[in-house]
């Protein structure tokens, strides 16, 4: 009993501090932009071309604008002079990326530089990327694979002359051999139904028509979290198939080039997945890379 009055005596000091010296709030001035709706914000304004939409709000709101996505309030810039305010004067406040289901389930929890939140991971990443992997002595030194690629490109488009001719699909190959010789040390996909491989150029393209899809898809869940277990779109069972067939691919790569490594004495990397090993084992780096990790460094 004596608890009950000492919560009732104590309610009633609170409510009348209330009545006495009143909260007063100091309301944030907000950028201007249209009223949301209730639940979907302001979704209902953004079209198929998300970049259009976003312009022609900016002409009638100005360049700096609130909007509200599902339950979450955006801010958008839409002038030189704005941009510089987020990517320079601020960069350290807006380096890192929303967590969304893309930046979860197609890389490996946000760790390759894309969706990497801002801090000693991200850093040493593109440290990584900078002096080591791109630097202009490693890209100078892969020059004759370009060269051979071009020659094979020029070869088939030959073979094909009087006959119609996909452009996209054969400059696309083309990027694609350079890449994975380059990265992964040769081409892991079969080129023609008499080859074997672990997965053919057709699927391999696939697969990654798939991944860029799925990056750039406006994903209900993100935006509305009490709707994300519903997967309305498919969207995040998608992204969990499509990042089953790639790591099948990268755990296939990644041992055979461990294998390529073991009992070798001083070894020499020759390739990107080589010398993400080779840091891996690194004691002397900041950051600790797991399999995940290299995985996903990898395949930006």
């Amino acid at each position: 009993m004596e608890f009950i009055s000492w919560a009732i005596v104590l309610a009633m000091a609170s409510l009348a501090a209330l009545f006495l010296f009143p909260f007063r709030s100091h309301k944030l001035k907000l950028p201007p932009g249209p009223k949301p709706l209730p639940i979907i914000g302001n979704l209902n304004l953004i079209g198929p071309l998300p970049h259009q939409s976003l312009h022609k709000l900016s002409q009638k709101y100005g360049p700096i604008m609130q909007l509200k996505f599902g339950s979450f309030p955006v801010v958008v810039a839409s002038s030189p002079d704005m941009a510089k305010l987020f990517l320079k004067t601020h960069d350290h406040i807006f380096a890192s990326r929303p967590k969304t289901a893309a930046g979860k389930y197609t890389s490996y929890n946000y760790t390759d530089i894309t969706w990497a939140p801002y801090g000693p991971y991200l850093r040493q990443g593109r440290k990584i990327y900078i002096s080591e992997l791109f630097c202009m002595k490693r890209l100078e030194s892969y020059e004759y694979i370009r060269v051979e690629e071009r020659h094979a490109l020029f070869s088939r488009l030959y073979a094909l002359v009087g006959k119609p001719v996909m452009v996209k699909e054969h400059l696309s190959r083309l990027t694609l051999s350079i890449i994975s010789r380059i990265v992964l040390g040769k081409k892991y996909f079969s080129e023609s139904e008499s080859e074997t491989s672990i997965v053919t150029l057709k699927e391999f393209q696939v697969m990654l028509d798939e991944l860029f899809l799925l990056n750039g898809v406006l994903n209900i869940g993100d935006w509305i979290p009490w709707l994300d277990f519903l997967d309305l779109q498919g969207y995040v069972e998608r992204m969990k198939a499509v990042m089953k067939k790639f790591d099948r691919f990268y755990e296939h790569v990644l041992d055979e080039h461990r294998a390529k490594r073991e009992g070798v004495k001083d070894f020499v990397p020759k390739d990107m997945v080589d010398f993400l090993l080779q840091l891996a084992d690194d004691p002397n780096n900041d950051v600790k890379l797991t399999n995940d990790n290299i995985k996903a460094l990898t395949q930006v």
